[in-house]
């Protein structure tokens, strides 16, 4: 299995320096006791309730890729402090990795605590994701009941595996002059396959009245 040692102190003295190497040290131990391959060594000095790090993100997208299955951490406050270790955990679960720490010798042992909240989290993001496509189902059927055809309309622009992120500015004009919002055209565009937001389907829309106008 391969991982990835990530090694974090919040400081830039001296004295820290030591402890990067430490934990690097007690890591790479650790990996050697659990037949891990490590592939990368992270080490980063930022704080703990910072969450745009560059080394924990590093971290983040390799083990999203599939890059590393397992990572190894002194203990869960190098992942961050509060809030953000939470939120680090909770993506770390989400790609499947598993969680290796000096203090635990091997796999983290969440509190109870931590637990629930990760839980509760999981909780909320599973319904967050069932409204957000009840909100697209929405702004469908809302097209189609004010004559919105879908194959007839969307038919032309099919070009088999080009990228469905390019928005069709034609069919944003025909849903508004159907008067749907900006929020339902960009529900009904995404349920098509289209990565669009409101902010996105409304600056396509001004943009094209604003060459209008000028035309």
């Amino acid at each position: 299995m391969n991982a990835i040692i990530y090694c974090r102190v919040s400081t830039e003295k001296e004295t820290q320096t030591t402890s990067l190497e430490r934990q690097k040290e007690e890591l790479i131990k650790l990996a050697h006791q659990h037949d891990l391959t490590v592939i990368k060594v992270i080490e980063e000095r930022e704080s703990g309730y910072e969450i745009d790090r560059e080394g924990i993100l590093e971290v983040l997208l390799d083990l999203k890729e599939k890059k590393a299955q397992a990572l190894l951490i002194q203990d869960d406050t190098r992942l961050g402090r509060g809030n953000t270790k939470i939120a680090v955990l909770h993506q770390i679960h989400k790609y499947g990795a598993n969680v290796y720490t000096v203090n635990d010798h091997g796999t983290l042992q969440l509190s109870d605590t931590d637990s629930m909240v990760l839980e509760i989290v999981s909780i909320v993001e599973e319904y967050q994701r069932k409204i957000h496509n009840m909100k697209i189902k929405r702004g469908m059927r809302a097209a189609v009941k004010k004559g919105y055809n879908p194959l007839e309309n969307l038919k032309n622009n099919d070009q088999g595996g080009r990228d469905r992120k390019k928005v069709p500015t034609s069919e944003i004009i025909r849903l508004r002059e159907m008067k749907l919002t900006f929020h339902e055209i960009a529900a009904t565009l995404r349920g098509f396959g289209y990565d669009v937001s409101k902010a996105t389907v409304h600056r396509r829309y001004t943009e094209y009245i604003e060459n209008l106008e000028e035309n």
